[in-house]
């Protein structure tokens, strides 16, 4: 029986990421503890709202609860939306938060950003490691949606080497080199070097 790893979200499209790209995992989310709360993100940094999430959850299950924390940094808007990347425009939702992107750069040219993600591994309320990963790229001028359901920012971000926004290269492509797909290869390595606790960890 696979390892399971409780992801500390809500999130449909983040725990199909996270599902995709750890195939020997046992992936499930928070619909598997009902009672969970949401966990406030008071935290100014990645690292910070990681932790506290990971933290508060892994009180909750004797499983390993990994929790992400992860957004958009653009040059131009000194670091902006960062670690507000899922609430930019309040809670009206991915496609507001693209609109406001776009206004607040305008005509700038320096269009430079980049996605950062930082994991948190964490069991019984104590952390136990540290992940990140981080992938450079531009803003484009108009969302790039692609054929596919677009998420987060990806209509909008061109990653380094590509003219296509992340949207258009689809999940196969995006998972290969994604900040979260970096941070979860670090994860991977640290599993791998570690036997006899993924061992003990088994369902």
């Amino acid at each position: 029986m696979p390892t399971p790893l409780i992801i500390a979200t809500r999130n449909a499209h983040k725990v199909q990421e996270i599902r995709e790209m750890l195939p020997t995992f046992r992936i499930l989310d928070l619909s598997t503890l009902p009672h969970a709360p949401e966990v406030e993100e008071t935290g100014t940094t990645f690292h910070e709202n990681s932790a506290l999430k990971a933290i508060a959850i892994s009180t909750l299950t004797q499983d390993l609860v990994l929790a992400d924390d992860s957004g958009l940094e653009v040059d131009a808007l000194g670091g902006a939306p960062g670690v507000y990347s899922a609430r930019y425009a309040g809670d009206d939702g991915d496609a507001a938060n693209n609109a406001k992107l776009l206004r607040e750069l305008g005509q700038e040219k320096n269009r430079q950003a980049r996605f950062r993600c930082v994991l948190t591994l964490a069991q019984g309320g104590e952390v136990l490691a540290h992940f990140d990963g981080s992938v450079d790229g531009k803003i484009l001028s108009r969302e790039a949606p692609g054929p596919g359901e677009a998420f987060g920012y990806d209509p909008l971000f061109a990653p380094e080497g590509y003219q296509e926004s992340f949207a258009e290269l689809g999940s196969e492509i995006k998972n290969r080199f994604s900040h979260r797909s970096r941070a979860l290869s670090k994860l991977q390595s640290w599993l791998l070097e570690k036997p006899d606790f993924t061992t003990s960890h088994q369902a």
